[in-house]
């Protein structure tokens, strides 16, 4: 596979977002799904909806999570409801929690680790997704980029019991990691094949913590933001963000490296191109 166009910009803003997505040449089709992370309570770190607002709306998005597997305020469709409106995604656009009213079963075809996938029922209804990823830390995965996005994001709330058990829910915290990783891309793939590549990617390099937007008491931030970056191509998307990290001049940048190297995050870049989703080859074009 050839290089991956991925578009990058310094300018993290509203509208450099709504240009990102504007150089990807791409339209998506019918009904709009827009993944996020809608932010546990108590975060201080997670993207805010005025932020996200302008591309949602070029759109004409619905936006969509999925509960939680773990204890918080996002565990529960009526509690993850009430944190949409507490952090006012509901007075954005349409939100639409997929898993309210159960799941469905999507097949990883040749995956490394499992075989299916299963995702809130409402994915059904809808025709194309544009993913929008803060790109941080992550306590378990090393970083959270694009392919966590829409692996253990769109995974129900057994799902993603499912995903981190590499297949056995009830090995949710004690799975071997790399199998987690892999797991993750699997169950990515599934999604990409789902909507047969009407599919576009936005990563927003701010609020780097070490830790994750689904984590209530997070680690500020230790090095400088970089900017944002925009493919079709979400392996090669998260290799981006990952090699500017490393590129970066900021000292600080070096909690967030041990982040991602303690928990092997790359490997989930890996074994997503290993099973046919994108390339780690990119060409990195400035806006």
């Amino acid at each position: 596979m050839g290089k991956s166009k991925v578009y990058f910009t310094k300018d993290i803003t509203p509208e450099a977002v709504r240009k990102l997505y504007d150089a990807l040449g791409i339209t998506l089709p019918g009904k709009v799904a827009v993944k996020l992370h809608s932010g546990e309570v108590g975060n201080q770190n997670f993207i805010r909806p005025d932020f996200w607002q302008p591309v949602i709306a070029k759109v004409n998005g619905t936006i969509v999570e999925c509960n939680t597997a773990y204890e918080g305020k996002r565990n529960t469709t009526e509690l993850h409801w009430e944190t949409m409106k507490q952090h006012g995604w509901t007075e954005i656009a349409d939100v639409d929690i997929l898993d309210a009213e159960g799941e469905m079963e999507l097949s990883v075809e040749d995956g490394k680790m499992i075989r299916k996938n299963y995702v809130g029922d409402h994915l059904k209804n809808y025709d194309s997704m544009l993913v929008l990823t803060h790109f941080k830390g992550h306590p378990m995965g090393g970083f959270g980029g694009s392919l966590k996005n829409i692996s253990i994001g769109i995974a129900s709330s057994h799902g993603k019991a499912y995903i981190h058990g590499a297949g056995d829910v009830e090995a949710f915290w004690n799975a071997d990691h790399d199998s987690f990783l892999e797991s993750m891309a699997d169950a990515a793939k599934s999604i990409v094949q789902f909507f047969g590549g009407k599919m576009a990617y936005i990563n927003v390099m701010k609020n780097m913590s070490v830790d994750c937007d689904c984590c209530a008491v997070a680690e500020d931030p230790k090095m400088a933001d970089i900017g944002i970056l925009a493919s079709l191509d979400p392996a090669a998307l998260d290799q981006a963000c990952v090699d500017l990290v490393y590129r970066s001049e900021d000292p600080g940048k070096s909690h967030l490296i041990e982040r991602m190297e303690s928990r092997n995050g790359i490997h989930i870049v890996e074994t997503a191109v290993e099973i046919g989703i994108g390339s780690r080859e990119y060409e990195l074009v400035e806006i």
